[in-house]
């Protein structure tokens, strides 16, 4: 049975799970986080913007002066109890790809539904980032915001799987 919390714009996140809903798990691994949404996703034809609550917007000084910004959101359209079960999937919904596991790959289900993508800040104008390259959709709640620091990015010697180098992708 699972707990849920409501902020202030009325989205609701999933953040507590019963023993029952989660037997597996060990004494010391019990312990609940509660997360609330920092703004919401929208999505207008080609336009994609970050609506900050108010009580979040002043947290964006200073953003502008970025040119790039790590997104964690919540994959709340995907949140049941069934889907933070799958532990293996066929990347990219493409069953060419091999059976891997959720933490080897940016698949959509997980045991908790935390997104991120780094995103082009287009710009930003009171509490509305608008920006390009997010894998959200429209009225997705967004967790937090991180300035992308090129250093932290490795530059050599990364190494990923076959199938992660093609952008083939099944499904719509």
């Amino acid at each position: 049975m699972a707990a849920s919390i409501r902020s202030a714009a009325g989205v609701s996140l999933v953040t507590a799970w019963t023993a029952q809903a989660n037997a597996a798990a060990d004494a010391d691994s019990k312990t609940l986080f509660k997360l609330f949404p920092i703004g919401k996703v929208e999505i207008k034809g080609p336009v994609t913007r970050l609506r900050i609550f108010d009580e979040y917007a002043d947290g964006l000084l200073g953003l502008e002066s970025w040119s790039h910004v790590n997104v964690l959101y919540w994959f709340d359209q995907n949140d049941t109890p069934q889907q933070r079960r799958i532990l293996r999937v066929h990347p990219r919904g493409n069953k060419e790809n091999p059976l891997t596991g959720v933490f080897a790959c940016r698949a959509p289900m997980r045991p908790n539904l935390i997104a991120l993508s780094v995103c082009k800040i287009l710009s930003v104008q009171g509490s509305l980032v608008t920006l390009e390259g997010l894998d959200a959709f429209d009225g997705t709640p967004v967790l937090d915001l991180k300035p992308f620091i090129p250093p932290d990015a490795p530059m050599q010697n990364v190494r990923v799987p076959a199938w992660a180098k093609e952008r083939k992708q099944s499904g719509p």
